[in-house]
């Protein structure tokens, strides 16, 4: 039996321009996130991935509603709530000041791991993302598509259970973004959850057990590719998802 591992209820978040002009984000977002599944968000720019990625991620607090870990809202303890949530952000804050074991070990202490699990657990990342020749040198020695394989082995450096990816492969080529999505396949057969945020309708059709589509804010459905493919007779999730913006126009 497949078990949860957030339950995201009534979620709103409103930003405020200097104008005091109200724009809200997210409105009313209630949806589960299980253990060991990839669950994508898909929809234009604007629509509220990522702001509901950093509400997830635990970097911005909603308005209103609440995260439910362990069947309380992650606020009761931060902290725990943190060391089992590794975040892969959009844009790559990596530090050019160090290499890439020194980046590596930076975030590990972030974690406090102990300096054998952080030795350990480097070691281990290096291997699995096959950058081991690479320890030692600065990271702009790395191409885009390296450097983004890296962004997700610092991402890993504590372990976690939740993983959220936002835009992990965007601007590259094919090749490399068919080598990442081996990655976060792997994730997946380790048990670890993903949250997805992509543009690429290929990309969370190969990947997702589960997509949702958000638009203005508003969830406009959940469901498996497959399913919304059979569902609205599509021959790819792509077409299902331009569908269903057309549909909501009409509304």
């Amino acid at each position: 039996m497949t078990q949860t591992l957030l339950k995201i209820r009534n979620l709103h978040k409103v930003y405020y321009s200097r104008k005091k002009i109200q724009k809200n984000a997210l409105n009313d977002v209630s949806f589960d996130i299980l253990k060991g599944e990839i669950f994508s968000f898909l929809g234009v720019n604007g629509a509220g991935k990522t702001t509901l990625s950093s509400i997830i991620a635990s970097l911005h607090p909603p308005t209103k509603g609440i995260v439910f870990w362990n069947d309380k809202s992650i606020y009761e303890d931060l902290v725990c709530y943190r060391k089992i949530v590794g975040f892969c952000p959009q844009h790559q804050n990596l530090d050019y000041n160090l290499n890439l074991e020194q980046n590596l070990i930076f975030q590990g202490r972030y974690y406090g791991l102990s300096k054998k699990d952080l030795e350990d657990r480097i070691e281990y990342l290096l291997k699995r993302f096959e950058l081991n020749e690479y320890a030692k040198s600065n990271l702009d020695v790395l191409s885009g598509g390296y450097k983004q394989r890296f962004l997700i082995a610092r991402t890993l450096v504590n372990d976690p259970k939740l993983v959220i990816l936002d835009e992990p492969t965007v601007g590259l080529d094919p090749q490399v973004r068919r080598k990442l999505w081996q990655y976060i396949l792997r994730l997946k057969e380790e048990g670890i959850s993903v949250v997805l945020t992509t543009h690429y309708l290929d990309e969370a059709e190969v990947l997702s057990d589960r997509v949702c589509v958000i638009d203005k804010g508003k969830i406009i459905i959940i469901d498996t590719p497959e399913k919304l493919k059979s569902d609205w007779k599509q021959k790819n999730l792509e077409d299902v998802f331009l569908h269903l913006l057309k549909e909501e126009e009409k509304i």
